[in-house]
Formats: structure tokens, sequence, C-alpha cells
């Protein structure tokens, strides 16, 4: 059969192709030594973001509003790395870059999913952190562990609804062109731009979903910053103002790592060479869930207390054993 299964349409209805092919890292050198690390990388990230999940439910000390975004975000990063690294590992290491219409659309789906529940998470944070510096007084009175739990659901719903229009309107398309997507995954962008239909709702979907998924969140996060900025102002004593930005550094850092590739992406749009958005995206895919329980279990105190009682609790364990 024909990579394709026509290049008409049958009687009006929508022609799909048996398979598309992962075009990858072709032709990026020594993109071998890349693989190795990512990798390594996922391995560090699995078993960061599961140590992070694991302190976070069992001391109660950490049930409180933020550790349940922070909660929130590792779940997110840890299946969104899973929905991504072992495919386009699979995909383009051991060279099986042949990936079926259905499989590529539950690709996409999962992959962009968890992307958008990352970035709303760390929006959450941000209002976390502005609340807690600019009304400290009030702030268990603002934000309470139902809130945030209530608006991480309405903000899974949300994603879930957003991406899957995406992915209905992609399965509305016929391709009769290439069925070659340039991206280490079935991208958004290069899948439906292959189609030979009307492909103008994927269009608005592609233009309008970077501006809910990322833009708004990036207004919404440096607004919360104009703000804490101007209340840290307000705080006479230089020691309590550098304490309080210092509870800021973990979430800015995470900021930093996460929107800056995935910005300098969008920003460019086509004009960027293929393997430069393939780099970008992978990096945004790759970097913050393996960074974001490193940053959260050294620069967080209340973590590493966390981690300490955990260790006292098991060494009074082993030698009360012993003895």
């Amino acid at each position: 059969m024909s990579p394709l299964n026509s290049i008409f349409f049958r009687n009006g209805t929508v022609v799909h192709p048996d398979y598309f092919f992962i075009s990858g890292f072709a032709g990026i050198p020594y993109i071998t030594y890349y693989y190795v690390f990512t990798c390594f990388v996922y391995a560090v990230t699995v078993l960061g973001n599961t140590f992070v999940m694991f302190m976070i439910y069992t001391d109660h000390c950490l049930h409180s509003p933020k550790y349940i975004a922070v909660f929130n975000l590792a779940l997110c990063d840890l299946c969104g790395s899973t929905a991504c690294i072992p495919q386009f590992i699979d995909t383009l290491l051991f060279k099986s870059q042949l990936i079926s219409f259905e499989a590529c659309l539950t690709n996409l789906y999962f992959v962009f999913f968890f992307i958008a529940l990352q970035s709303f998470t760390l929006t959450v944070l941000s209002y976390d952190r502005c609340v807690a510096i600019c009304f400290p007084l009030r702030y268990n009175e603002i934000v309470t562990s139902k809130l945030v739990l209530v608006i991480i659901a309405i903000l899974w719903i949300f994603a879930g609804m957003a991406i899957f229009i995406g992915v209905i309107f992609i399965n509305t398309l016929s391709f009769c062109k290439s069925n070659v997507i340039h991206s280490y995954f079935c991208d958004h962008g290069p899948t439906f731009r292959l189609a030979c239909n009307d492909n103008t709702p994927s269009m608005v979907i592609n233009w309008s979903h970077p501006l809910v998924i990322l833009w708004f969140p990036v207004l919404f996060i440096t607004g919360t910053y104009i703000c804490i900025g101007r209340a840290l102002m307000r705080i006479a004593a230089a020691s309590e103002r550098l304490k309080a930005m210092k509870t800021c550094t973990s979430h800015l850092i995470l900021v930093s790592v996460f929107y800056l590739p995935i910005c300098i992406t969008e920003a460019m749009g086509p004009s960027m060479h293929h393997n430069t958005r393939i780099i970008n995206m992978s990096l945004t895919t790759i970097l913050p869930p393996v960074l974001n329980p490193i940053i959260y279990t050294l620069k967080t105190e209340e973590f590493r207390e966390s981690i300490k009682k955990l260790y006292r609790r098991k060494k009074i364990h082993v030698t009360v054993r012993n003895k």
C-alpha cells in the first residue's frame, strides 16, 4: 500500500496517511551524544520528580497550597517527559521513524497537554508568591489548599479541552502531499501544514494556543513580579527584603528555563530553521522537568528540612532495628 491512502478525496471523505515519517534531528552533527544525554536526563527526571511527589505526599508539613502546586508541577513534568522522550528515543535512536496516524495524534495530544499544564502551574505558583509577599498577613485567608485544588482541576479540564480541539481539527484534514514531519515528535505546526485541503481552523488553533498557553501566562507572571517588586521596595529592612526575594528565586529560575526557549521559538515562527526549532523545542521538553526537582530540593528551605526529617527517621529506624 502507498504511504498515503490516496491523493484524492474519496466521495468527499477525509483521507489520512497510514503513517507519518518523523525526520527528527537529521543533518545535525554529533546528535548521538544528544541522545545519550537525553536518556540520562530522562532517568534523572523520573527519579527526581517521583522523589518530590513522595516527599510532599508523606510529609504533612508540605501539605500547603504552594506544595500542592509543586506536586502538580512534578506530576506534569513526569508525565510530559514520559509522553515525549521515550517516543523520540525509540523513533530516532533506533531508526524507527514511522508512526501511525492514530499514534501521532495521541503523541501530539499528550505532549502539548502537559506543556500547557506546566505553563499554567508556573502561573499558579507566581500567584502564590505574589500573595505571600504582597499580602503576608492575609495569605492563609486568600490562598487555601481547597482554592489551589479547584484551580488546578479547572486548568486540567481547560488544557485537556483546548488541546483536544486542536487534535480534532487535525483529524479533519486530508493529507495527500508529503508525510514527513520535520520535528522530533508529532508537532502541531509541521503536521497540519502537510494537509492538502483547507487548514484554516488548524492555523487559527496554531495562532491561538500559544496566546493562551504561553503569552497570557508570561504576561500574568510578569505582572505578579511587578507587584512583588513594588512590595519589596516598601520593606524597610534589607535583611527582610532579601529573605522575601529568596522565596521567589526557585520560581524565577523555573520560569526562565521553561519559557525562554519556547518564547524564542514562537516569536520567530516559520522563519526559524526547522533544525533550530527542533533543538529549542526539545530543550523545552527535556530541561525543565529535570531541573525543577533539583531546584526545589536545593533552594527551598521547607523541602530541605523535610529531607532532613526523613533522613533522621530513617537513621533512628535503622538504629532501633540493629539493637
